[in-house]
């Protein structure tokens, strides 16, 4: 089963000029961690309510296994960071795509993992909101201070 994920892409003009070889990869490393545990603590406050899930709200908090599994990885170049509920060992299937896309009663999934048609028979899982992008978004003001930082910091001395 395919993922649900959220893309974001920034740029930084005022570093155009240099290439990778020019930036310390422990500071930029650093402040991509930084950036991936503030998304991550972010995406976790929106799941973490103890509440029953709703159709149009973010997933509810019962077990914790989704709120647990909310992780962040820095990419080996260190220019990137993942943050993303993974499959753990306590998750029979991988869920968060259920969440995300919804399941229809009655209805199979194809290949593409698109939402299912209605087949008159209504939701068994409604789609719940992508807590992953709003997190991204509410975090968004900071990632751009703590990245600029880090960038700043990691330049070599000439």
């Amino acid at each position: 089963m395919t993922q649900p994920h959220v893309a974001a892409y920034m740029h930084f003009g005022a570093f155009d000029d240099f290439q990778r070889a020019n930036f310390n990869r422990s500071e930029i490393r650093k402040g991509f961690a930084k950036v991936g545990r503030l998304v991550q603590k972010e995406a976790r406050k929106l799941t973490g309510k103890a509440k029953r899930s709703g159709p149009d709200g973010y997933p509810g908090h019962r077990t914790g296994r989704l709120t647990k599994s909310i992780t962040p990885k820095v990419s080996r170049s260190g220019f990137m960071v993942r943050i993303m509920p993974n499959k753990t060992a306590a998750m029979k299937e991988y869920y968060p795509a259920y969440l995300h896309y919804g399941v229809r009663n009655g209805a199979k999934r194809t290949k593409g993992h698109r939402r299912q048609a209605d087949n008159g028979r209504g939701w068994r899982i409604a789609p719940r909101e992508n807590f992953m992008e709003d997190a991204l978004q509410k975090s968004n003001d900071r990632i751009v201070t703590i990245l600029q930082d880090a960038f700043a910091k990691s330049l070599h001395n000439g």
